[in-house]
């Protein structure tokens, strides 16, 4: 595409001494624009992968892969349909669950929670909430005693610790001389966890399944909550299992369940993208200014080159080649610096904070204290041809224009 002699003479003209020092300039300016624009979208980009990983990770700590629900609210002989389930390669772990409404009171304090059923034993297959424990035993749960354990967000709201008492106010109501009155049931707080998520640590309350179903009066769990070997693969095996069981039953993984999160995040990246790429448009802008003052810069050597044979598609490609050059540059200057920054993003985080004296990210108020990175190649890869498109197409006018340079006006007066 490119002949050795427009090629040279491109080079020849990116490290050429100019008449005119602003032009110099201005091409360095172009160089780190590109160069500051595509660092900084790789940045971002890997903050916002390791955000959605950290948080991803969160969820699912605590929510299962998936969900098998039987058509009739709940499953009677739940024993032989999770050994069932159990025999799938691709399910590493299945437990039995009951969900339910509820208020509880302590004192003056009420707080809304979801309340869940589980086997302990089981639960431990398809979630980590055992190893998020920050007071009392996960396997304090014992049927029969009616247990709770509880978030630290609502132990914090309720001012309840471990060891006390709290009473459940369940929605469903029973019927008396007195009419229909709630149904309400006094449990003993055996643990606190703290998932780093506020919707479980404010919303959420486990306690044993048989004590949740003798409270809600229901024959069995409402469904079983699956751990799959592949979570992105969730989706697929949750239906290969569910077919495997008699009867009619429905999958909700953790992709429907939790979807508006997930698309929220997805369209915020987009955009952040998508800001970020004017910042590379700028950029790409002035390279058309650059080369614009140097088609006038070297408008002599232009039509020297043109009575010497050179036609104007050559003369186009030498200017293509020098724009494409500062763009390459700019480029290549922003991967490196993205990469190493999105690498070690956190401990600079950290050194800025030792010599400020100053905490960005308190444990106190946000979840996530640290600034989390997850630098992705197909996303360096996409940033640098998107950064490199727009270099090259930044080139296209200045060099038709220098194509278009009359040799016989412009030696006219040499």
């Amino acid at each position: 595409m490119f002949n050795p002699f427009e090629a040279f003479v491109g080079l020849r003209y990116v490290g050429a001494k100019r008449r005119n020092h602003f032009i110099s300039f201005i091409s360095l300016v172009s160089m780190l624009g590109i160069a500051v624009g595509v660092l900084a979208l790789i940045t971002v980009l890997s903050v916002m992968n390791g955000f959605q990983q950290e948080l991803t990770g969160r969820i699912l700590a605590m929510a299962s892969h998936a969900d098998v629900l039987h058509e009739d609210g709940a499953v009677g002989d739940w024993r032989s349909v999770a050994e069932i389930l159990d025999r799938e390669e691709e399910v590493v772990g299945v437990a039995p669950y009951f969900r339910a409404e509820g208020m509880l009171v302590h004192e003056h304090r009420v707080h809304a929670v979801v309340l869940r059923g589980i086997e302990p034993e089981a639960e431990k297959t398809v979630s980590l909430v055992a190893e998020k424990m920050e007071s009392g035993e996960f396997s304090g749960l014992a049927p029969g005693e009616f247990g709770m354990i509880i978030g630290s967000e609502a132990a914090r709201k309720l001012k309840v610790a471990s060891g006390d008492t709290i009473t459940l106010v369940a929605p469903q109501a029973t019927g008396s001389a007195a009419g229909f009155l709630p149904r309400l049931k006094r449990f003993t707080i055996t643990g606190i966890f703290s998932a780093g998520m506020h919707e479980f640590d404010s919303g959420l309350a486990l306690v044993h399944l048989d004590d949740a179903l003798l409270l809600f009066d229901r024959a069995g769990p409402a469904g079983l909550r699956l751990k799959t070997a592949d979570v992105m693969q969730a989706p697929r095996i949750g239906r290969e299992a569910a077919h495997a069981l008699p009867g009619q039953y429905e999958v909700i993984d953790w992709t429907t369940r939790h979807a508006v999160f997930f698309r929220a995040l997805k369209t915020e990246k987009r955009v952040m993208t998508v800001i970020l790429m004017l910042i590379i448009a700028v950029a790409a802008f002035n390279v058309i200014a650059t080369l614009m003052m140097v088609v006038t810069d070297k408008q002599g050597d232009i039509a020297v080159l043109r009575t010497l044979g050179a036609g104007p598609r050559s003369i186009m490609k030498i200017f293509i080649v020098q724009g494409t050059v500062i763009g390459l540059a700019g480029i290549i200057l922003g991967v490196l610096g993205g990469v190493w920054l999105a690498e070690n993003i956190n401990a600079i985080i950290t050194a800025v904070e030792e010599f400020l004296n100053v905490r960005f990210m308190s444990p106190d108020v946000y979840y996530i204290s640290e600034l989390p990175s997850d630098l992705r190649w197909q996303d360096v890869a996409v940033t640098a041809a998107l950064a490199f498109l727009l270099a090259v197409a930044g080139t296209i006018y200045p060099a038709r224009r220098a194509a278009q340079v009359q040799p016989a006006t412009v030696l006219r007066y040499e």
